[in-house]
Protein backbone atom coordinates (compact mmCIF):
# COMPACT_ATOMS: atom_id res chain seq x y z
CA UNK A 1 0.00 0.00 0.00
CA UNK A 2 1.38 3.54 -0.47
CA UNK A 3 0.66 6.69 0.65
CA UNK A 4 -1.76 9.49 -0.80
CA UNK A 5 -2.85 12.50 -0.28
CA UNK A 6 -6.32 14.18 -1.54
CA UNK A 7 -7.18 18.11 -1.24
CA UNK A 8 -10.67 18.90 -2.36
CA UNK A 9 -12.59 22.02 -2.59
CA UNK A 10 -16.08 21.70 -1.38
CA UNK A 11 -18.51 24.77 -2.51
CA UNK A 12 -18.97 27.49 0.28
CA UNK A 13 -22.63 27.82 0.26
CA UNK A 14 -23.48 24.25 1.48
CA UNK A 15 -24.66 23.92 4.92
CA UNK A 16 -22.48 22.65 8.17
CA UNK A 17 -24.69 19.85 8.70
CA UNK A 18 -24.41 18.79 4.86
CA UNK A 19 -20.94 19.55 4.67
CA UNK A 20 -19.86 17.64 7.69
CA UNK A 21 -21.50 14.37 6.06
CA UNK A 22 -20.54 14.81 2.45
CA UNK A 23 -16.93 14.88 4.48
CA UNK A 24 -18.13 12.08 5.83
CA UNK A 25 -19.36 9.99 2.97
CA UNK A 26 -15.93 10.16 0.92
CA UNK A 27 -14.00 8.78 3.86
CA UNK A 28 -16.15 6.20 4.05
CA UNK A 29 -15.64 5.62 0.09
CA UNK A 30 -11.58 5.43 0.58
CA UNK A 31 -12.48 3.34 3.94
CA UNK A 32 -14.72 0.76 1.83
CA UNK A 33 -12.23 0.38 -1.19
CA UNK A 34 -9.07 -0.56 1.15
CA UNK A 35 -8.15 2.42 2.30
CA UNK A 36 -6.44 3.30 5.62
CA UNK A 37 -6.97 6.62 6.44
CA UNK A 38 -4.45 8.55 8.78
CA UNK A 39 -5.00 12.12 8.88
CA UNK A 40 -8.38 14.30 7.70
CA UNK A 41 -7.25 17.86 7.89
CA UNK A 42 -10.52 20.18 7.23
CA UNK A 43 -8.38 23.60 6.73
CA UNK A 44 -11.64 25.80 6.28
CA UNK A 45 -12.97 28.66 4.19
CA UNK A 46 -10.39 30.10 2.07
CA UNK A 47 -10.35 32.74 -0.73
CA UNK A 48 -10.15 30.64 -4.54
CA UNK A 49 -6.92 31.61 -7.05
CA UNK A 50 -9.52 32.25 -9.28
CA UNK A 51 -13.20 31.52 -9.64
CA UNK A 52 -14.59 28.29 -10.13
CA UNK A 53 -18.42 27.26 -11.02
CA UNK A 54 -19.15 31.35 -10.24
CA UNK A 55 -17.28 30.64 -6.19
CA UNK A 56 -14.87 32.90 -5.27
CA UNK A 57 -14.23 30.74 -1.87
CA UNK A 58 -14.12 27.00 -0.71
CA UNK A 59 -14.34 25.05 2.05
CA UNK A 60 -10.60 22.81 1.97
CA UNK A 61 -10.39 19.24 2.53
CA UNK A 62 -7.19 17.39 2.91
CA UNK A 63 -6.67 13.80 3.58
CA UNK A 64 -3.84 11.40 4.08
CA UNK A 65 -4.01 7.89 3.62
CA UNK A 66 -3.07 4.51 2.83
CA UNK A 67 -4.41 2.75 -0.22
CA UNK A 68 -4.27 1.69 -3.79
CA UNK A 69 -5.82 2.75 -7.27
CA UNK A 70 -9.30 1.26 -6.44
CA UNK A 71 -9.68 3.87 -3.34
CA UNK A 72 -8.42 6.68 -5.92
CA UNK A 73 -10.43 5.59 -8.99
CA UNK A 74 -13.70 5.34 -6.73
CA UNK A 75 -13.27 8.72 -5.18
CA UNK A 76 -12.47 10.19 -8.17
CA UNK A 77 -15.13 9.10 -10.23
CA UNK A 78 -17.63 9.62 -6.97
CA UNK A 79 -16.91 13.46 -6.89
CA UNK A 80 -16.86 14.03 -10.14
CA UNK A 81 -20.48 13.56 -10.17
CA UNK A 82 -20.81 15.72 -6.71
CA UNK A 83 -22.28 19.11 -6.97
CA UNK A 84 -20.82 19.91 -3.63
CA UNK A 85 -17.00 19.62 -4.81
CA UNK A 86 -16.04 22.17 -7.39
CA UNK A 87 -12.18 20.56 -7.47
CA UNK A 88 -10.42 17.65 -6.18
CA UNK A 89 -6.70 16.30 -6.92
CA UNK A 90 -5.00 13.05 -5.69
CA UNK A 91 -1.07 13.17 -5.19
CA UNK A 92 0.75 9.78 -4.24
CA UNK A 93 3.25 10.41 -2.04
CA UNK A 94 7.32 9.46 -2.39
CA UNK A 95 8.02 6.18 -0.64
CA UNK A 96 10.80 6.88 1.80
Amino acid sequence: MRNYEIMYIVRPDIEEEAQTALIERFNKILTDNGAEIEKVDEKGKKRLAYEINEYRDGYYVLINFKGDETAINEFDRQAKYSDDIIRHMAIREDDQ
